[in-house]
């Protein structure tokens, strides 16, 4: 399993990243728990997990942002 990529999110909607962004904060709190009560669990899941997070919250923030600067633009 590779690390995420950017380009692979780019192509989603702010309403599909909103959904995945609460997928993978999910996922992440599965995995510490995992971690946290000794399951089994491979540890880069959690790396990989958090970084996936970050570029959701990132790409969203920017696409926001730049809906806001359009929306002053037009007033």
């Amino acid at each position: 399993m590779s690390l995420p990529q950017f380009t692979d999110i780019i192509s989603l909607s702010n309403l599909e990243i909103s959904d995945a962004i609460i997928e993978t904060e999910n996922k992440l709190f599965t995995l510490r728990f995992k971690k946290a009560t000794r399951q089994n669990l491979k540890s880069h899941e959690i790396k990989h997990t958090k970084r996936q997070l970050a570029q959701l919250k990132t790409l969203l923030t920017i696409r926001l942002e730049s809906l806001e600067q359009t929306e002053q633009i037009n007033k």
